[in-house]
């Protein structure tokens, strides 16, 4: 019998991405974001995740992607790694999805190279690839860089 793995899903940029679900603490709708003075580029901001300070990383900004439309709102995708907790900014939240071990692969050549060091690997679904980032590679510039400013 084949493993199954747990997904929470989202999507940047019409790519299907998925976290391990166990790294998901919530999902949340857009959230006012408090600019942080010399963030990296990544960071759009903090938030306020009651009465907690969060970082808010634009995933797209770390994935090399073009920004996001000014009237299209980003959604939070909140996430626990080793150095604490971090809001990424998704464009559209998924479903838990429960996908079978047999069918992960490593990331394919023709993915770019930061995009590539970001993602686990991918699982080839029925009708798309669903790619799985590395939340602690992701957003070790959030944890580190920002709580050093």
């Amino acid at each position: 019998m084949t493993k199954e793995n747990q997904f929470s899903t989202f999507y940047l940029d019409g790519l299907y991405f998925g976290v391990e679900v166990e790294q998901v603490q919530e999902v949340l709708r857009y959230h006012e974001l408090t600019s942080v003075p010399l963030a990296p580029f990544t960071v759009s901001g903090l938030i306020n995740l009651r009465g907690k300070v969060v970082a808010a990383m634009d995933l797209r900004r770390r994935l090399n992607m073009k920004d996001r439309e000014k009237d299209k709102l980003p959604m939070n995708v909140v996430v626990r790694t080793n150095n604490g907790v971090v809001s990424l900014l998704v464009d559209k939240i998924g479903d838990v999805l429960n996908v079978k071990g047999d069918t992960f692969e490593t990331p394919p050549d023709n993915i770019d190279e930061t995009t590539r060091e970001l993602i686990k690997g991918i699982y080839k679904l029925k009708d798309q690839l669903l790619l799985i980032l590395d939340t602690q590679e992701a957003t070790s510039i959030a944890t580190t860089d920002v709580s050093s400013n």
